[in-house]
């Protein structure tokens, strides 16, 4: 309850509202993702109280679940890749002049998601926090590699790709001297590289100038139509019978999924969608507009979402490209989630979770009433938009320590952020591979301090050596399957 006290302080309400607003805001507009408004927002929050700006960054996050089913539906353009169900079967039900069923559906599932997800983000996190203290720095360190392996591997299509884009992060985070041997890494004589370059610069470069550029240069290939609402936006008492069901299948299958390291939000919206087709009493309407097409998916992906929060918080593990951006976020005060957070930074810890209960609450009201004045945003001019990402990414970066080198090395990245996302590489890698590096340098030099020397301490510690058993198996597993699935491909045609 103390959480509360601190998430109920009108200033911390205030922020919690600006969150949740420019999040169902940037939810609704297309290629502009929390990952991208966080990223944007970091330089120019380094004054503000902590507390909130990180209930301000969550709710960014939770709220762009709301907004993004809005585009989805209306016009048939996923923001993102765990939105791509709600697209197809939601537009349908657009189509059939069902606009504002598929809309509340969305709206009130995400609702009811979020809440149960923090629910059990509360009661499930102390539980994490209670095991992740008894680690030591091999533990530690073996869960950085399984965490580099898994998120690389599954935030894209290539896990080579996924590795590569870690590499580049790993090296990115050496840039500076040494603390401990006071070299100079990667600074290549450059007086400005000897700190080390800002996790903020490499954020705002890769998420808001990147990601721009890469949005700037794809929608003069696509041709958009939005579909006028119509009819009522309320559910009928049939509507709100087929959707309760898949509300509370989704927060179920989403939830952990969003915990686990190589969770995500794009499997269990899937999951959940072939559960509810093969539940449903008219299974033919699937693909044509069936509501629980949309409530179960919409559920899954927001209950995913906090579901990352447990992972970011309790173990310090980011899970997906918006929580390596709030955990940059954290960093950025001087603050590193994980275990001693809850034991260092209790007040902040439940006061932003406290906040997520009272932000899903701001979003039900703010979404469905005034889903008008979201569609309006539809209509901003692109390049306007863009041009405007563009001027406030390069004040905020420049704003920070007045570097002129920070806005070369911000368009550097932005250009490596735009080729990136050109040839399918991910870019959340990059951060991850940035932040924990270090982290996991350090906790491997202790470990290695620890046994003076031998490498054998990783394997001599259970917990330790299980996860690194774990990590080889999730390199080599699937590998090992394809050539198995292959060869009994092979000797079946040649019976």
């Amino acid at each position: 309850m103390s959480g509360f006290s601190v998430a109920l302080t009108l200033t911390n309400l205030m922020w919690c509202f600006v969150g949740v607003t420019l999040g169902t805001a940037v939810g609704v507009l297309p290629g502009i993702g929390p990952a991208v408004t966080v990223a944007l927002l970091l330089p120019v929050t380094t004054k503000v109280d902590p507390s909130g700006a990180l209930i301000m960054f969550a709710g960014i996050y939770y709220g762009a679940m709301y907004g993004g089913s809005t585009t989805s539906i209306l016009l048939n353009t996923p923001g993102e890749s765990a939105t791509i169900i709600t697209a197809m079967e939601g537009n349908q039900m657009a189509k059939r002049g069902r606009a504002g069923p598929a809309l509340a559906t969305s709206a009130i599932g995400s609702f009811v998601a979020g809440t149960l997800a923090t629910v059990a983000l509360t009661f499930v996190s102390p539980l994490v926090v209670d095991v992740a203290l008894s680690f030591g720095p091999p533990e530690f360190f073996a869960l950085m590699v399984l965490a580099f392996v898994t998120v690389s591997a599954v935030l894209g299509e290539s896990p080579l790709r996924g590795l590569t884009a870690l590499f580049i992060g790993l090296a990115i985070g050496l840039v500076g001297i040494d603390n401990q041997s006071g070299t100079a890494r990667f600074a290549f004589n450059v007086p400005q590289l000897l700190d080390g370059i800002e996790v903020v610069t490499v954020a705002v470069g890769l998420f808001a100038v990147g990601e721009t550029l890469w949005s700037a240069a794809k929608d003069y290939k696509v041709e958009e139509s939005l579909i006028q609402m119509s009819g009522s936006i309320w559910m009928k008492a049939d509507d709100w019978k087929r959707s309760i069901g898949p509300w509370l299948r989704g927060t179920v299958i989403g939830f952990p999924f969003g915990a686990m390291p190589a969770g995500g939000a794009e499997i269990p919206t899937f999951i959940s969608y072939a559960l509810e087709k093969k539940l449903a009493k008219n299974p033919e309407e699937f693909g044509h507009g069936a509501i629980e097409g949309v409530a179960g998916p919409e559920a899954a992906n927001n209950a995913s979402s906090t579901g990352t929060m447990t992972s970011l918080l309790a173990l310090g593990l980011p899970t997906s490209a918006t929580a390596a951006i709030l955990l940059a976020a954290f960093q950025q005060y001087g603050l590193q989630p994980g275990p001693m957070l809850f034991v260092n930074s209790a007040d902040l810890v439940w006061g932003l979770i406290a906040s997520m209960y009272i932000g899903n609450l701001m979003l039900l009201v703010l979404n469905l009433p005034l889903i008008g004045v979201w569609v309006k945003l539809l209509k901003i001019p692109k390049p306007q938009l863009y041009a405007g990402i563009l001027i406030f990414a390069t004040l905020g970066v420049y704003g920070m320590r007045q570097s002129a080198f920070d806005i070369f090395l911000l368009y550097v990245i932005g250009v490596l952020g735009f080729l990136m996302r050109r040839f399918d590489f991910p870019t959340a890698p990059v951060i991850i591979g940035m932040i924990l590096g270090p982290l996991a340098e350090a906790q491997l030099r202790r470990s290695l301090s620890i046994s003076q020397g031998d490498w054998m301490i990783f394997l001599q510690k259970p917990l330790s050596a299980s996860l690194l058993v774990i990590t080889a198996l999730m390199v080599v597993g699937p590998w090992v399957w394809n050539k198995l699935k292959n060869g009994s491909a092979d000797k079946n045609a040649k019976h």
